[in-house]
């Protein structure tokens, strides 16, 4: 069913697809047609977005496409991993790990929030 649902989402594409038309097309209730959008926020693969709708909040769904976000040099644009001096150091089996850096987790975040 959340393939359906993912494939209806995509289909959208940029104006994106009203909760409720999810369930409806998909042939559910609102109960399970929410849960279904859940999910596919929950495994990165939709974005719900909040929306007065003829007087109602609802939700609309938008794809989360990675395909359609090159990463480019200006993408990369002050990664402290480029000037880090522990970069011999550091992998997910090293002693420093970027999981626990806070300064890729800080920019990150930011790369985020200017999105």
């Amino acid at each position: 069913m959340e393939e359906a649902a993912y494939e209806l989402v995509l289909e959208a594409g940029n104006k994106g697809l009203l909760q409720s038309d999810l369930w409806k097309k998909l042939g559910v209730n609102s109960r399970e047609g929410s849960r279904i959008a859940v999910k596919l926020e929950k495994r990165g693969l939709a974005r719900r977005a909040k929306e007065l709708y003829k007087g109602r909040w609802t939700y609309r769904l938008y794809p989360n496409k990675e395909e359609e976000t090159p990463i480019t040099w200006n993408t990369l644009n002050n990664c402290p991993c480029f000037t880090c001096v522990q970069i011999t150091r550091c992998g997910t089996s090293q002693p420093i790990s970027p999981i626990k850096c806070k300064k890729i987790t800080n920019w990150i975040n930011k790369q985020i929030v200017d999105f």
